[in-house]
């Protein structure tokens, strides 16, 4: 059998597959007769064949790691994840680990936004491989991916969250006095409540400490409370946030959108939740806006303040 393993690696396969066929009386019970068919449809493109063979093999030796490889091997290959990930993982349990077996399952579980066990897979393959090189730059990749799928999770969070501030205050069970002093102050949704203080409300005419207790305990089963927008730096109820001053640029620069850039994953991510789509957008923005971003620090500010110098621009400095 050694020697048609040799022959179907050195590509003579019709070789290989007479030596099979002189063999096949005593090979059809033999697992490994039938790994090597297998191996032989695959080199020939046949993966249904190959599939089969292995699937054989498998049968009469069912915790053979090299079966077990490439029966996974295939199915990945036609996209029948559930059971590449199944005979992989069998293949990963054996000691030394199969790396291979181990890589492949962290590609499938990165498809599948699995990246906590994509992550296991590969501190696996390092823990015995330190110097792997295929699988320190995945794991890179892994952490980048990981950081997007968060900040994406966040995105949502923060989409909801604002979805529930445009909701009217008419929507609550308020008492007639609290929903008329509401009404009076243009106070009309659960947003302009979170940018309202205690004192203010207390401060209107006929609003006292009953409708007060009324409100705060409306916005607590939210989570919410009242001045809550302030303290994140919105503007109070009635004022417009200041206006930047626009670089000085032509308007062909200014419009250029921020993709062109080519910045980092990370960099991209924060302008993404900055709302920043040009360079003129970006260029009105201050470092201390930009390192107060979640996953941003000092790399991907250089990143940024030299990919703007490419176009003679820089990130606004605060008036003295």
């Amino acid at each position: 059998m050694n020697q048609v393993a040799e022959l179907i690696a050195s590509n003579r396969l019709d070789q290989a597959e007479q030596a099979l066929e002189q063999r096949r009386a005593e090979g059809e019970n033999d697992p490994r007769w039938h790994l090597l068919r297998g191996r032989l449809a695959e080199k020939r493109l046949d993966i249904q064949t190959a599939v089969d063979e292995y699937e054989r093999a498998l049968e009469l030796d069912p915790d053979n790691p090299e079966i077990l490889f490439r029966l996974a091997y295939n199915l990945d290959l036609r996209g029948e994840d559930e059971r590449a990930i199944e005979l992989y993982t069998r293949c990963a349990r054996h000691d030394p680990p199969h790396v291979n077996a181990l890589m492949n399952l962290a590609v499938l579980y990165e498809d599948h936004e699995d990246y906590e066990s994509a992550a296991r897979c590969l501190r696996d393959v390092l823990a015995s491989h330190p110097n792997h090189a295929r699988a320190r730059l995945f794991q890179k990749d892994l952490e980048s991916a990981m950081r997007m799928y968060y900040d994406e999770d966040q995105e949502r969070n923060r989409e909801k969250r604002s979805a529930l501030l445009d909701v009217p205050i008419s929507d609550f069970e308020l008492s007639v006095r609290a929903r008329n002093c509401l009404k009076k102050m243009n106070i009309t949704t659960l947003g302009d409540l979170l940018r309202t203080t205690e004192a203010e409300l207390l401060a209107y005419k006929n609003f006292g400490e009953t409708s007060l207790n009324e409100i705060k305990a409306m916005l607590a089963q939210k989570g919410l409370r009242l001045g809550q927008a302030l303290e994140e730096g919105q503007p109070p109820l009635g004022q417009e946030p200041p206006q930047r001053p626009a670089p000085a640029a032509p308007p062909e620069i200014l419009n250029k959108p921020v993709a062109e850039l080519e910045l980092s994953v990370r960099s991209r991510k924060c302008l993404q939740r900055l709302n920043v789509t040009t360079l003129g957008e970006l260029a009105m923005r201050t470092e201390a806006e930009l390192l107060g971003t979640k996953n941003f620090g000092q790399t991907s500010l250089n990143e940024i303040k030299q990919r703007l110098a490419q176009y003679g621009l820089s990130l606004r400095r605060p008036a003295d």
